[in-house]
């Protein structure tokens, strides 16, 4: 088999005696170190397509960069087997310095012969050897975390300016106001940088929604916020619902928002009790009655807590609660007093709570009045006129350097080419508009003709407990065409239908039927639990699906937006949104031609939750999802399933019918 210096020679027979000294170089001392050809490509593959005199695409030199990988597998291998190798002659050195000037201008170890003068660009040579460093060393740290014991995640740190007039109302208890003023502040996790000199002002009463891309510092701005790890006047009272907390199956927000309402319902009673005994139209039973409220006014710290904080944090609040509960909550949080901080990824949400848009990108936040439909049109906006900004200006630079270049000698032109050299000067530096990269998800397709039925329920009944059935007489049925949206109320049974559909649960009564070829992917809404979080998102896969290459692992992660360093960091580190894109590499890479997707939008961007949309109606195979989001059930389902009463109800009109049905129950109720 040939070495890497013959597939030098062969696919670059004109190259630079410096370059391949340098490939060569890196190549042998290296060649262990390279883990996949993707390495290879990023350490070596620039630079070779620079100096290649044919023009090679990247497709060819790739290819070049497949046969050396091989290569240097191969010599690996052999080396293995030989620890000694016996020369059948002694060599000389002389005879292999011979006809080359150790005296020339090189990179250190590197030769070129007599006479020979390099011309390749020496920046691109020191930035290759940088990539290498840098690669061996993240190699390095990645193999001392994993010898060094258990998993130790890096901390959020927050900075922030000192002003001397806020300290010097804080100190003397004259800042009384309610507004939230942070300014210039710096937010890490680790080594990267989340926000820098950012400023976040917060008027009191306004209902604030924070988006941005998954992995960007949402969540960690809160948590910051929260601990007051960044300056917050004392007198501000602060609540944080967080996004992940441990504890039983109730949602946070939940549980916050019944201690809010129990608290009210204790203290109206009390009150009207209270007026009753004063005024002598009791019955003789408020005395007890007002035991017990006292009693648990004092259970819940009522004069402790107070029940509207003056800033309310909630991190995906959303997360977990069923339409109704949604629709409910929007109602509430638009009835709130004292200022609110959101992170959200549902559109419908923020436009109906929001009253102004926090956009955390590029290390910093963008403040913008209105909803989010508002948002979305001023930020296209703004990055059209910023755009046409920076090219007008560019003409002008050009334009002027024209006539600097055109008169730069002439004597006559001198001052005018020096105006023109300090008007230059004076100009603002302007940036391109820098645009986030687009999302791609891609399901690929598992999709064969069956013949019916696919999926199927007949009149199954089902229960964990005797003297409480979940479902009775359930009769449903799916094919490859299908898209449909499973919605109702927490605790009404969708999950568990879910189950039941992929065979995880047995019917106490009735029949399952599945066809022989059918291959399920299933995503859970408690999918994190099914990751191993201790390990990379690589080493996941490869742990999944043995026996393929980290390349494959790596393209597959890929295709979720989990690419280059996000996949060999532990997956305890992601984000929220970056750990869903985990869970749906993994569950994709066996090609499933059905998939039943439990909340799959939960803790994703919005970008993210559209890329998914898109993906799942490109898909060729059949699709039953359980979702609260509402414009995500629109994009992608054609059919709508209700479960409530034990059974399940078709909604011919979709989820539009279905919301209203909500809203005129709520209007009965008086909630609205």
């Amino acid at each position: 088999m040939a070495s890497c210096a013959d597939i030098l020679r062969s696919e670059f027979p004109e190259l630079d005696g410096e370059v391949f000294a340098y490939v060569t170089g890196i190549l042998h001392s290296s060649g262990a170190d390279f883990e996949s050809v993707d390495e290879l490509v990023e350490a070596v593959g620039e630079l070779l397509q620079e100096v290649s005199p044919d023009g090679k695409d990247e497709r060819a030199i790739r290819e070049v960069c497949q046969r050396l990988f091989n290569c240097l597998q191969l010599d690996e291998a052999r080396a293995q087997r030989c620890s000694q190798v016996l020369l059948d002659a002694p060599i000389q050195l002389s005879q292999i310095t011979d006809g080359y000037d150790a005296s020339a201008d090189m990179l250190p170890g590197l030769l070129l012969k007599r006479g020979q003068t390099s011309v390749v660009n020496t920046k691109k040579l020191e930035k290759a050897e940088a990539k290498l460093k840098a690669k061996q060393d993240k190699r390095m740290e990645r193999d001392f975390v994993k010898s060094s014991g258990p998993l130790v995640l890096e901390e959020a740190t927050a900075s922030q300016a000192a002003s001397k007039k806020e300290t010097r109302m804080e100190s003397s208890g004259k800042n009384k106001s309610y507004d939230v003023r942070i300014e210039n502040f710096d937010v890490s996790f680790g080594e990267r940088v989340l926000l820098a000199g950012a400023d976040l002002n917060l008027a009191f009463g306004r209902r604030y929604g924070l988006v941005g891309r998954n992995g960007l510092g949402k969540t960690t701005l809160l948590k910051m916020i929260a601990t007051r790890s960044l300056r917050i006047p004392s007198h501000i009272s602060i609540l944080h619902v967080e996004q992940e907390v441990a504890g039983d199956e109730t949602p946070a927000l939940q549980s916050v928002l019944e201690c809010d309402t129990t608290r009210e319902s204790l203290l109206r009673e009390e009150k009207e009790l209270t007026a009753k005994v004063n005024s002598g139209r009791g019955e003789g039973t408020e005395g007890a009655r007002l035991s017990e409220i006292y009693a648990k006014l004092e259970e819940i710290e009522a004069d402790k807590a107070p029940a509207r904080p003056d800033l309310l944090l909630l991190d995906e609040p959303t997360n977990m609660l069923d339409v109704k509960a949604i629709l409910w909550l929007e109602n509430y949080l638009q009835t709130w007093q004292s200022t609110i901080l959101v992170v959200s990824h549902d559109r419908n949400f923020l436009n109906t709570v929001a009253t102004d848009i926090i956009h955390l990108h590029s290390q910093r936040l963008d403040m913008y009045r209105g909803d989010f439909e508002n948002f979305m049109k001023t930020k296209e906006e703004r990055l059209k006129n910023q755009q046409r900004e920076y090219e007008a200006q560019q003409q002008y630079r050009e334009h002027i350097q024209v006539f600097i270049d055109r008169f730069r000698y002439n004597a006559n032109r001198a001052s005018q080419v020096q105006s023109k050299l300090k008007l230059l000067e004076k100009l603002p530096e302007l940036k391109p508009v820098n645009k986030e990269s687009e999302v791609m998800m891609k399901f690929p397709d598992g999709f064969e003709k069956f013949s019916p039925p696919i999926l199927q329920l007949d009149e199954v009944d089902f229960y964990y407990d005797p003297d409480h059935y979940i479902f009775r007489s359930l009769s449903v049925s799916a094919d490859l065409e299908s898209r449909i949206c499973v919605v109702g109320e927490n605790g009404a049974g969708k999950s568990t239908m879910l189950k039941i559909l992929m065979g995880d649960l047995t019917p106490v009564r009735g029949i399952r039927h599945a066809h022989r070829n059918l291959k399920i992917g299933y995503f859970s809404q408690h999918h994190v639990d099914q990751l191993d979080l201790n390990i990379s998102a690589v080493e996941l896969l490869a742990r999944k699906f043995p026996g393929r290459t980290e390349e494959e692992y790596r393209h597959q992660l890929g295709s979720y937006g989990v690419s280059g360093e996000l996949a060999v960091r532990p997956v305890a580190s992601l984000s929220g949104g970056q750990k869903s894109r985990v869970a749906f590499a993994q569950m994709t890479m066996s090609c499933p031609n059905f998939y039943i997707l439990d909340e799959p939008t939960n803790h994703l961007d919005m970008e993210t939750i559209e890329a998914l949309a898109k993906a799942l109606n490109k898909f060729r195979g059949g699709i039953i999802l359980v979702s609260h989001d509402e414009c995500f059930i629109r994009l992608v389902c054609h059919e709508l399933w209700v479960c409530e009463n034990a059974t399940v109800t078709r909604i011919e009109g979709g989820f539009s019918q279905y919301r209203d049905i909500l809203k005129e129950q709520f209007r009965k109720e008086g909630f609205l």
